[in-house]
């Protein structure tokens, strides 16, 4: 019978001692005022988050990302951002959930600990990220928009205009900061927390198909037309090779998606063929 209280003592504490979790939403290329409606939308972030314990423990990042990964207003505003949501909903782990260049910032601070004090906090407190669609090694569209070509004008309304995190994306820009600073692609360290990979491989406009309408019908237009620079496994933005170029991957889109149907760059971010029940069931 002692032994049973023991038992059961114990197992007390231990459930009282269990995580605090909650979940961060971290926003790609862009500076963000109203993420949660203009970005994600609360219908995607609401379905999420019902997934958690307690479902209130979460964050909308809301920076400018379209400066420099390692910009005070880019990786030092989600540090401010993440290390006030920690302290004030007492979160002990986290998953980070990001998308494009979102996971771009997020791996500079996980990669770059000593750069800033409250980095070690963030990386502690993180249990996973989930990376949608993230640009980890750039796209050939930044540099077609740096270089002012046509696609400046047809990609106005997806990268915006000539800002430092356009920039920064660029394929031989990624490829220095992959070998230089950043960890979690071939050959350089590993992260220090675990990011998992969703990886849109096509994208699709007929009229005809409702589907073509989730996230918006003119961006899946827009994305096609891009695609067609690309190669044949990408999301409209980015090539495949570049979302699965740092982590791990946990799937390709049509694997798992309801009907097979592919994510665009655009889709990714929001509730589109189950994609938020995936995410719900992971955190």
């Amino acid at each position: 019978m002692f032994k049973k209280l023991i038992a059961i003592v114990f197992a007390t504490i231990a459930f009282s001692a269990q995580a605090n979790e909650g979940v961060a939403f971290v926003h790609g290329t862009g500076n963000a005022t109203d993420a949660l409606n203009d970005y994600w939308t609360s219908q995607n972030v609401n379905s999420i988050v019902s997934g958690l314990p307690n479902s209130s423990n979460y964050t909308v990042i809301n920076c400018d990302f379209e400066q420099y990964m390692w910009d005070s207003r880019a990786s030092g505003c989600l540090a401010e951002q993440l290390t006030s949501f920690i302290n004030a909903k007492g979160i002990t782990q986290m998953t980070l959930i990001t998308h494009s260049n979102g996971a771009n910032v997020v791996r500079w601070i996980m990669s770059n600990p000593t750069w800033d004090s409250r980095y070690p906090n963030i990386i502690n407190k993180t249990k996973e990220v989930i990376a949608l669609a993230p640009s980890s090694a750039g796209t050939p569209l930044a540099d077609a928009v740096i270089e002012g070509n046509v696609f400046e004008s047809a990609l106005g309304w997806l990268l915006g205009f000539k800002n430092n995190a356009v920039r920064m994306q660029q394929v031989s820009w990624m490829a220095y900061y992959n070998q230089n600073w950043l960890f979690g692609t071939t050959g350089r360290p590993a992260l220090p927390k675990n990011m998992v990979n969703v990886v849109g491989t096509d994208v699709e406009s007929a009229i005809w198909d409702g589907d073509s309408y989730c996230g918006g019908y003119a961006q899946q237009v827009g994305l096609e037309f891009t695609q067609n620079w690309l190669d044949n496994c990408s999301d409209g933005f980015l090539n495949c090779s570049s979302q699965e170029a740092a982590g791990s991957l946990w799937f390709r889109d049509k694997s798992r998606t309801r009907g097979r149907e592919p994510l665009s760059h655009q889709q990714s971010r929001r509730k589109c063929f189950n994609l938020d029940v995936f995410l719900r069931d992971r955190i």
